[in-house]
């Protein structure tokens, strides 16, 4: 078994952390021309490590994980991964660091997700897209 991380199998998706490694940095890689980090998780069951690239929510060093799914019904499968495994690396640019994640509510959930959707305006659509409310984790 291989200690290196799983690209994603939707294509979009594993594109873009293709790149992101290939360059050796997330500088330059966006979506809908906003900046990402790249998150490596650790499979609930698995036990794999995997690749999540988000929008980079980044506050005094710390970073937010919006569990969006594109306002989809259920939360996207790296949800359970981090509920599971909080130990989190988040690489932003060249620089990679090991960090805790805690799913966050009330206000300061509320800040968080300000911050995510000023970083990334359409999480305010997907939340009009469904029943749920989106998850949202810091990272720290």
């Amino acid at each position: 078994m291989s200690d290196q991380p799983e690209l994603s199998p939707e294509g979009w998706v594993r594109d873009q952390t293709e790149k992101i490694l290939e360059q050796g940095t997330t500088d330059g890689v966006q979506v809908m021309g906003r900046p990402i980090v790249l998150f490596t998780t650790t499979g609930a069951k698995s036990g794999k490590k995997r690749y999540v690239p988000l929008m980079r929510v980044e506050e005094n060093g710390k970073y937010a994980m919006v569990a969006s799914k594109g306002g989809a019904p259920g939360h996207p499968s790296w949800y359970f991964n981090v509920k599971a495994h909080p130990q989190i690396s988040v690489q932003d640019g060249t620089s990679v660091r090991e960090l805790t994640a805690r799913e966050l509510e009330g206000e300061e959930r509320e800040h968080w997700w300000d911050l995510s959707v000023a970083a990334f305006p359409q999480y305010a659509e997907y939340q009009t897209k469904t029943d749920r409310q989106i998850p949202v984790f810091v990272l720290e």
